[in-house]
C-alpha cells in the first residue's frame, strides 16, 4: 500500500497520537519514529562525538508536514524549525498542489566543486593551459584518493581552470568537478583537493595556497515546479496579486531577500531534520540568487491555464545520505526513514518542493490577508506558554488573546491570571 501523505486532523491529535498516525501513514513499524521523543533522542555522550566542548544540548521542535506528493509519491515531511506557521503553511500549500499532481522536479546530477588557488604565477595563461593538459593525470590521481566513491559509480569527472585578476594580483584556480553520488561531498572532495594541490601548484609554476570545496553548488541544481490551485489561493485576485508580489521580488533586492528568506523557511527546516548541513545549503541558495551581479528571488510565479498559478524554482541543493550528523543522529535517522528516501537526489528534489510550498504559502498570505493574521494566530501559543500557562491552559490564553488582538506577553499574563481566578 502506497504512502498517503493525506493525514487530516492532525494537528488536533496530541504528540503521541501524531507521531503513531504519521508512522502508520509512512508505513513504519511502530517504534521507528522513538528517536523523536526527547527521552531516547540524542545523547549527552552521542553528543559529544558530533562536536567539540560539548556542555549539552538544544531541543528544536520537529513536526510533519503533510500532503506532499513529489513526482507522483506522497512524502510525510520532517521539518525541525522554531517559528510558528512554517510547518503549517507548507502542508496548506501541499494541498492546494496535490490536486494538480503535486511537485514535479529535475536535476543536473550530484557534482560538488574542489577549488585549488595558485598564486605567484609568471605565466598564467600559460600556467592556465599546462594544468589542462595534465588533467587526465590529475583527475586519475584524484580517483586515486577515494575508491570506494569510485567504486559506486562516482568520482572526479573533470577539470576546469580560471584566471582571476584580484587586488593581490592574478591567481590560477583549478575547479575539479566530483560526482559524489549520496554524500554532501565536502570530505571527499576536500580530501582530492588538498592531495592535487601541491602538483597543481608545482604544475601552474606558482605556489597552491586555499584548497577547499565551493558551496556555490551550481553543478548539483535541483528544479521544481507546481500547478496551485486557483479556487483554493482564493480565486483570480488573490492570483493575480501573487504574481505582482513575485515580480517585486524579482526586481527589488530589499523584497527578494525577505522573499528567499521564505523559500529557507522550509528548505532549512528539512535540511536540518535530516542531520544536512544546513549552513552550506543557505549560502549555495543565496549565491544562487545574485544574478548579473544583482540579487533576485529565486522562485517565480505565472497565471497558467484556466487560472491557477504555476509555481516554478531553481537552486543548489548540496544534501546527502552518506556520512555526518545525518547517519551519526538517531534522529536525523528516524526523519530520513519517515520521508522514505534512498539517494541524496530524492532528500533534494523534497527539500525544493518544501521550499516552494513555504514560500507560495507566505506570498498568498501577504496577498490576501497579511503575513500576521496566520502566523501571529500560531505564535499566540507561544505567547502563552511564555507567559507561564500549563499545556490544557495553552488553548484558552492563546484563543483569548487573538479575539482580543493582544497578542502580547503581558497580556497573556493578564489573561492567564483572570482565568485561574475564575476557576
Amino acid at each position: 500500500m502506497p504512502i498517503n501523505s493525506r493525514l487530516s486532523g492532525l494537528r488536533d491529535s496530541d504528540p503521541l497520537e501524531r507521531r503513531r498516525r504519521v508512522a502508520e501513514g509512512a508505513e513504519l513499524e511502530a517504534g521507528a519514529l522513538s528517536a523523536l521523543d526527547p527521552a531516547a533522542g540524542l545523547t549527552l555522550e552521542q553528543a559529544d562525538h558530533l562536536i567539540e566542548n560539548v556542555v549539552g544540548l538544544i531541543g528544536v521542535p520537529v513536526g510533519v508536514a503533510t500532503n506532499f506528493t513529489v513526482n507522483g509519491r506522497d512524502h510525510l515531511v520532517p521539518m525541525a524549525t522554531e517559528e510558528p506557521s512554517v510547518v503549517a503553511a507548507a502542508s496548506n500549500a501541499a494541498r492546494m498542489a496535490r490536486v494538480h499532481g503535486g511537485f514535479h522536479t529535475s536535476t543536473t546530477g550530484d557534482v560538488m566543486i574542489a577549488q585549488i588557488q595558485v598564486v605567484d604565477v609568471v605565466d598564467p595563461e600559460a600556467g592556465r593551459l599546462r594544468l589542462l593538459e595534465a588533467r587526465d593525470e590529475l583527475l586519475a590521481a584524484a580517483a586515486a584518493c577515494d575508491p570506494v566513491l569510485v567504486r559506486f559509480g562516482g568520482g572526479p569527472i573533470d577539470l576546469r581552470v580560471r584566471v582571476l585578476p584580484t587586488r593581490t594580483g592574478v591567481h590560477l584556480v583549478a575547479h575539479l568537478h566530483v560526482d559524489v553520488r549520496d554524500a554532501m561531498g565536502a570530505n571527499a572532495v576536500n580530501t582530492m583537493a588538498e592531495a592535487l594541490a601541491p602538483r597543481i601548484g608545482e604544475l601552474a609554476g606558482g605556489r597552491s595556497l586555499l584548497r577547499i570545496l565551493s558551496n556555490k553548488a551550481d553543478q548539483r541544481l535541483t528544479r521544481v515546479r507546481a500547478v496551485f490551485d486557483g479556487e483554493l489561493l482564493g480565486g483570480p485576485q488573490v492570483v493575480a496579486d501573487i504574481v505582482h508580489a513575485s515580480a517585486f521580488a524579482e526586481a527589488d533586492p530589499y523584497r527578494a531577500a525577505t522573499h528567499n528568506k521564505g523559500i529557507m523557511n522550509g528548505i532549512t527546516a528539512v535540511v536540518l531534520a535530516t542531520g544536512n548541513d544546513t549552513r552550506a545549503v543557505e549560502a549555495g541558495a543565496h549565491s544562487h540568487a545574485v544574478l548579473d551581479g544583482r540579487y533576485t528571488a529565486l522562485s517565480h510565479y505565472e497565471l497558467g491555464q484556466d487560472g491557477h498559478l504555476v509555481g516554478t524554482m531553481e537552486l543548489p541543493l548540496a544534501v546527502g545520505l552518506v556520512g555526518g550528523a545525518t547517519r551519526a543522529h538517531p534522529v536525523a535517522q528516524a526523519a530520513v526513514r519517515l520521508l522514505g528516501v534512498t539517494t541524496a537526489r530524492e532528500l533534494a528534489e523534497i527539500v525544493a518542493a518544501v521550499g516552494l510550498a513555504q514560500n507560495l504559502a507566505a506570498l498568498r498570505a501577504l496577498s490576501a490577508e497579511g503575513i500576521q493574521r496566520g502566523h501571529m494566530t500560531l505564535h499566540a501559543r507561544t505567547i502563552a506558554a511564555s507567559a507561564g500557562a500549563r499545556p490544557d491552559e495553552i488553548a484558552d490564553v492563546a484563543e483569548r488573546i487573538v479575539a482580543d488582538k493582544r497578542i502580547r506577553l503581558e497580556y497573556a499574563e493578564e489573561v492567564l491570571a483572570e482565568l485561574r481566578a475564575a476557576r
